[in-house]
């Protein structure tokens, strides 16, 4: 079997919020403040809005990107897809949807944000946590970098 993209289903929100779980769980820097079964409902509520895109492999999903127009509002691997070539994927789908996108990332996420800065993004704004989930200083960013210029 191979690695594809497609829309998420219901049933999806138990390996996302696995996926998005195991990082907050094994991120140093990310405050503990969500349970196992609240980010599976978070991801579920996702799935219903219709802003997902998960990477399935042999059956499982691998990753996913949330979208809403065009805020990027996550990115999420499973520890075994890091640095396969899986977000590169969901983030070239994003973009072949979206003429223009943005996002917040956390300053401490530093492979993210080299990620971002790979795929074309650029650095519009520092702030100080105050419009994000975690309260943490971050960075938005746009892309095409040529919109920040």
């Amino acid at each position: 079997m191979s690695l594809f993209l497609r829309a998420a289903r219901p049933l999806d929100a138990g390996g996302m919020g696995d996926i998005l779980h195991c990082f907050q769980r094994d991120t140093d820097w990310m405050p503990d403040h969500h349970s196992g079964a609240e980010a599976i409902a978070h991801c579920d509520v996702m799935i219903a809005l219709g802003w997902v895109t998960v990477a399935e492999y042999a059956g499982a999903v691998v990753g996913f990107l949330a979208r809403h127009g065009e805020e990027i509002c996550a990115l999420y691997l499973a520890p075994g897809a890091r640095g396969t070539g899986v977000a590169d994927l969901l983030m070239a789908e994003a973009k072949a949807r979206s003429p223009r996108l943005w996002l917040r990332v956390i300053e401490a996420n530093t492979r993210a944000h080299r990620f971002y800065l790979r795929a074309g993004f650029a650095e519009v704004a520092r702030g100080d946590g105050a419009e994000n989930d975690e309260k943490l200083p971050d960075i938005t960013m746009v892309w095409p970098g040529e919109a920040a210029r």
